[in-house]
């Protein structure tokens, strides 16, 4: 199986931590792909809106975004990490994110991500891991993933992994331990189920797409629905 890690930080603390014990049983037995932010997409979004309108290859970060993208689209799982910053996810996770917005289902939405599996990975201290990933998971779903596991830790009291008391370490351990178990007994030769929300939000976005179609004949994101069958009766599903 494949795996594809987006860390949100290159800085290795606590999400580091507990994202390395979710990855330990899958080690040995999976290929593992990580791309670390800003490192591996230094660039902000522009807000140019060339990916929508012209297609990806035309962004200027497009040598950035399409090696993560192409590794996104070929794993079994998606793993995406981010320490709450502000209550939010971090600035590189955001800037990532938004290079993405053509594989939203109002536009270009990739088959593949319909039948995937992801697991988010957020901590903070006090309030924010919450809201951290669901910056992420908004974006995941959107894109048309229906299996989103996300886990929050909550730290009350120190951020430093090596600082952290032996009682609260070992419990981060243990939920994160029982994640990894649950996502390594899965056979991922069986695509990801959908839920009825993903479902509602493609059918809705397939009509936008067919009366948008009928108006503008040469819009991309229209003759990409077209091309795919979904104004027809193919379903990614």
């Amino acid at each position: 199986m494949k795996i594809t890690v987006i860390n949100g930080t290159e800085k290795q603390g606590v999400t580091y931590r507990l994202k390395e014990i979710f990855l330990e049983r899958f080690r040995g037995k999976a290929e593992i792909r990580e791309f670390y932010l800003p490192k591996d997409c230094p660039a902000f979004c522009s807000g140019c809106i060339s990916c929508m309108l012209k297609g990806e290859q035309t962004c200027k970060d497009a040598g950035y975004i399409q090696k993560i993208a192409a590794s996104l689209l070929a794993s079994d799982l998606i793993v995406m990490t981010s320490p709450a910053y502000v209550m939010h996810a971090t600035g590189a996770m955001k800037a990532l994110l938004d290079h993405f917005a053509y594989l939203w289902m109002p536009h270009r939405p990739a088959p593949e991500m319909f039948t995937k599996r992801a697991v988010i990975i957020t901590q903070c201290l006090g309030a924010g891991a919450e809201s951290a990933a669901k910056d992420i998971k908004h974006s995941l779903s959107w894109w048309g993933i229906s299996k989103i596991s996300v886990f929050a830790g909550k730290l009350m009291e120190e951020v430093v992994w090596e600082r952290l008391a032996d009682k609260k370490r070992m419990e981060l351990t243990k939920k994160m331990n029982r994640l990894s178990e649950k996502f390594s007994r899965i056979d991922y030769e069986k695509p990801a189920g959908m839920n009825g929300v993903t479902r509602m939000k493609f059918l809705i976005c397939r009509m936008i797409q067919k009366t948008s179609l009928k108006k503008r004949p040469e819009s991309l994101d229209g003759r990409y629905w077209e091309k795919q069958g979904w104004l027809g009766q193919v379903r990614p599903w």
